[in-house]
This record gives C-alpha cells, sequence and structure tokens, in this order.
C-alpha cells in the first residue's frame, strides 16, 4: 500500500475496528446458527421474550447483509474520525449511550403500540455517531452515499433527523425509526452532559 493510499484510507482506530468485526462475526455465526439469534434480539418487554442483556446484544445483529454493509459503512465514515477526536474511552462511553438509548426509546415505542416484533442493528448507535459528527463539525462538508450531494454535516443531521421522526409517525415500513431517533437523543444528551459548566474533565 502506497502512502497516498494509506492517507486515502486511514487505518481503523481500535474500538471501531473491534466493533465492527464484531458486528461482521455475529452476522457470520447466526447466518451458521439462527436459531441462537432470538435470544439476542431486542424483544419488546411484554412479549415475554426480553431478557436484560437484549439491551445492548441487538445493536451487534442485523437483518441481513445490505443492512450490515450499510451500518458499518457509516460506522467507518462518521466513528473512526469522533474515536480519533475523543480517544477510545468517551468514543465507547457514546456508543454503548446510543445503544442504550434507543433500546429504551424503542421499547417504549413497541410498548406503546403493542408490538410483538423484535429490533435488530446498530443503527441506533450509529445515528448517535451521526449527531455527535454533526455537533462536532457543523461546517464539515460531507458526500453521503444517499444522496450523493455534497452538505454540510449539520444540515444532513437536520434532514435524517427529520425524515426519521416523519417516517416514525406514519410507519408501515418496518424499519425502527424511533430506535434511530432515540440514538440520536442519548448521543444529544451525553454530549450535553460532558459540555456541562464545572463537570469535572
Amino acid at each position: 500500500m502506497t502512502p497516498q493510499s494509506r492517507e486515502l484510507m486511514p487505518s481503523l482506530p481500535p474500538v471501531t475496528k473491534a466493533f465492527l468485526l464484531a458486528c461482521v462475526a455475529a452476522f457470520c455465526l447466526f447466518e451458521l446458527v439462527p436459531w441462537l439469534e432470538p435470544w439476542f434480539e431486542l424483544w419488546p418487554l411484554n412479549s415475554g421474550y426480553f431478557l436484560p442483556w437484549q439491551l445492548l446484544s441487538y445493536a451487534f445483529l442485523h437483518g441481513g447483509f445490505t443492512h450490515l454493509l450499510f451500518n458499518m459503512l457509516g460506522l467507518w465514515m462518521f466513528g473512526s474520525e469522533l474515536e480519533r477526536v475523543w480517544g477510545a474511552r468517551r468514543y465507547t462511553q457514546m456508543l454503548i449511550a446510543s445503544a442504550l438509548s434507543a433500546a429504551a426509546v424503542q421499547l417504549l415505542f413497541t410498548w406503546a403500540i403493542g408490538s410483538m416484533q423484535p429490533t435488530v442493528g446498530a443503527s441506533g448507535a450509529l445515528y448517535g455517531l451521526l449527531l455527535s459528527f454533526g455537533m462536532l463539525f457543523p461546517n464539515r462538508i460531507i458526500v453521503p452515499l444517499i444522496p450523493p450531494i455534497p452538505m454540510k454535516a449539520k444540515v444532513y443531521v437536520a434532514i435524517f433527523g427529520g425524515l426519521e421522526l416523519f417516517l416514525g409517525i406514519t410507519g408501515g415500513s418496518g424499519v425502527a425509526h424511533f430506535a434511530h431517533l432515540g440514538g440520536m437523543l442519548g448521543a444529544w444528551l451525553l454530549i450535553r452532559y460532558w459540555r456541562s459548566p464545572g463537570r469535572r474533565r
């Protein structure tokens, strides 16, 4: 690999790499032994299948290769730089907080509508990273895959947040839109806490 190619594709920092590899490993494992997967999906509280570890384990599972691919691309695009800025410890705290808040909001939503469908995917944590990126680098120009139009990070976050809220309210897509919003909420609350006056750093 030439120095130029290393600059264009920097190596993944350790926590981002570990999370990516864990998601890929989980996907391969449950393709081989699919009967194990329901134990780690996030089941609604009133389904009779909810278990405490599902609050985090669901984030390592994905509903298909495309779901996994897009989440891992988002992890690479936004997570890598955030980990370099924050360091491994704070970045890990953000991943956990976003995944937990996404799970909490999704559980509240499924309880409210009486759904019995489980939730899987790192999307809630990824939306937390997306909001974090927009808060740390609001004027950074990015070119997302969808749509492939250059825009400021804060605009991209606002568009996707608004779209998730709209799709969550209208429903019917089978996507856990409120989990995505929950991940963004958790990230916002954690960054606000980190920035709170008088807090010891």
